[in-house]
């Protein structure tokens, strides 16, 4: 209760500028916290989404099955490399995209890839890592400002309140406690509120950074993977023969 009556005797004895800084920490800590609770939740379905997609493509080392299949893992980062690297396998393989009655038939009777046309799968996939590290990394900014812009706007506001407060002494003067105190109260909650804001962010950015950066190594581990499972199944790197070089 001490506490809280504090707060808000300095609150209201806090100049008119201080306030406006109050109001921006207040929007700040706001959005700072819907971007935590939202990319938490967000990047825990996309763990859970992958981990289910990984034991799924882990189970008959067939890579075209789970496209073939038409079996959809929603959120994770993942499957949308495995389904762009697909795509442009099968566009390579069949000029077709499409998956009907006669897809594996006409799988099975193609032709193997060359590795001029295994570079634009791999270059499908690589695009796919981007655009998913993109997705995920999306609004931490928000975080990385509350971290580092909300001390600053704080201290702007004491800074300003006390140099409010002393110019007011300097008027009346009257150099007493009693008639510092209100307005060095009202200067220091600016400080107070903007580590409220900043201590929590910083906790959730570090936290939310080293999960993004997991997801981000397991994206590129998978790419690698898929791209050594399409190579080995599809790509036709010739003969002995004709790749010895000619003396």
């Amino acid at each position: 209760m001490m506490i809280a009556a504090g707060i808000i005797y300095a609150f209201t004895e806090s100049t008119l500028e201080g306030k406006l800084i109050l109001l921006v920490l207040f929007l700040a800590s706001i959005f700072s916290w819907s971007v935590m609770v939202t990319k938490i939740r967000f990047l825990s379905f996309c763990k859970r989404q992958n981990d289910r997609f990984q034991d799924l493509f882990h189970q008959d080392r067939q890579p075209l099955r789970i496209f073939e299949a038409g079996v959809a893992f929603e959120g994770s980062n993942i499957f949308e490399i495995y389904e762009a690297g697909a795509n442009e396998l099968c566009f390579q393989m069949l000029g077709s995209i499409e998956v009907d009655e006669s897809f594996a038939s006409r799988l099975k009777t193609a032709e193997k890839i060359t590795p001029a046309q295994m570079r634009a799968v791999q270059a499908a996939m690589e695009r796919a890592v981007g655009e998913s590290a993109l997705r995920l990394e999306s609004k931490m900014i928000v975080l990385s400002t509350a971290v580092s812009g909300a001390p600053f706007l704080g201290l702007l506001g004491t800074v300003w309140g006390v140099m409010d407060a002393f110019a007011g002494i300097a008027v009346s003067g009257n150099a007493n406690l009693a008639a510092m105190a209100p307005g060095i109260s009202g200067s220091l909650i600016t400080t107070i509120i903007s580590l409220l804001v900043a201590i929590p962010a910083m906790f959730g950015y570090n936290f939310l950074v080293t999960t993004l950066r997991s997801l981000l190594v397991q994206a590129d581990n998978f790419a690698a993977e898929l791209s050594s499972e399409i190579e080995h199944r599809y790509v036709d790197f010739g003969s002995r023969e004709s790749r010895r070089p000619i003396l």
